[in-house]
């Protein structure tokens, strides 16, 4: 049998609602239900400054907004997110309903705002979303164009090389012998008149080493301003051993500008996917590695550990005495992993 429709009047407020909100690009689709789970009311908002408003009065109107579930903080959600902790909710991150429940209730806008509150009100989502905001958030996007023109400036010198193979052989043997930096500079002072049969090899490869040297200069006021905001977030980071700038601005995008959202290091080691997961069963005790969390903070980890490994003597030490208790060097470098996590935290949360 289907439960019954229970219709709610409009004109009901309750002493306290909880807001769910289903967000994308251009339209945000709220709930309101109780702290009991009973559904009040939904509707679309456009998703503007004035559209937030809207969607914060309306809810209001039926109660208290202390809490909201709101879907894609870190995307279509996070100005929505950010618009609402300031008006003092409490903001949830909520993932998208498992396949059962969409099996049975089916899938649409709605739904999924419906399930958000819900999920708040009963406490399946209680993870604090990054607030977004702080000299984190730039070093995000600082980091975000460095990767973008770090990749860029490969793929054009790549494109050089290979430019040059099918190129004509008296042009290719005068920039042969040249390495990357000095054959890309070579290359910026090419002149079509010189090799009027080459014309346009000649024009590609100077227009690819024009290209190279924008992005590298794009590279280096991009990286000065990733470490200068290292220094003024944490420099503590940077005066560990193996941590590099680049390194210590992934965590510290892990982490966000409010790190105190993570429940202690432990989180922060889950979160970079870095704490082993257990996989127990009956009499059998073990625990399998963690394939999850942030990769890139996981890498950063990783690079860490492998630099300390090559000249700190207490890594080296460390890594001996458990290989020489049947531990493959693989499981250290885990184990060494955790551990820098650990530290890396108890750095940031003081910062």
């Amino acid at each position: 049998m289907t439960a019954p429709i229970v219709s709610v009047p409009y004109s009901a407020v309750h002493d306290e609602v909880v807001l769910g909100v289903d967000t994308h690009k251009d339209v945000h689709v709220a709930a309101v239900v109780t702290v009991v789970g009973l559904v009040l009311a939904s509707s679309s908002f456009p998703a503007t400054a004035a559209g937030y408003g809207q969607l914060l009065g309306w809810a209001r109107r039926y109660g208290d907004v202390r809490r909201a579930g709101v879907e894609g903080t870190g995307s279509y959600g996070a100005a929505l997110a950010r618009f609402l902790r300031r008006e003092g909710v409490e903001i949830a991150e909520v993932n998208r309903p498992d396949r059962a429940m969409r099996r049975r209730r089916g899938k649409n806008d709605t739904v999924d705002a419906e399930a958000a509150a819900q999920a708040v009100v009963s406490q399946r989502a209680t993870a604090v979303p990054k607030s977004g905001e702080g000299p984190v958030e730039e070093m995000r996007l600082y980091k975000l164009a460095k990767d973008s023109a770090v990749k860029a400036r490969t793929q054009a010198t790549n494109q050089l090389k290979a430019v040059m193979v099918n190129a004509d052989p008296a042009l290719r043997e005068s920039l042969a012998g040249l390495g990357t930096l000095a054959l890309i500079t070579r290359c910026t002072q090419l002149e079509e008149a010189d090799w009027p049969a080459s014309a346009a090899v000649v024009y590609t490869l100077r227009t690819l080493a024009c290209r190279i040297h924008t992005l590298a200069a794009d590279i280096r006021n991009l990286t000065a301003r990733i470490k200068a905001n290292v220094e003024a977030v944490a420099p503590a980071l940077l005066d560990q051993y193996g941590v590099g700038a680049d390194s210590a601005a992934v965590l510290l995008i892990a982490a966000g500008d409010n790190p105190d959202r993570l429940t202690g290091e432990a989180a922060f080691a889950a979160l970079c996917g870095v704490s082993p997961v257990e996989r127990s069963s009956g009499r059998i005790h073990r625990h399998r590695l963690n394939r999850g969390g942030n990769r890139q903070a996981n890498a950063a980890l990783w690079r860490i550990v492998l630099t300390r490994l090559r000249d700190e003597p207490r890594s080296r030490s460390y890594l001996e005495r458990r290989m020489q208790e049947g531990r493959s060097r693989r499981d250290v470098v885990r184990c060494l992993k955790r551990y820098v996590a650990r530290e890396i935290y108890t750095i940031i949360r003081s910062a």
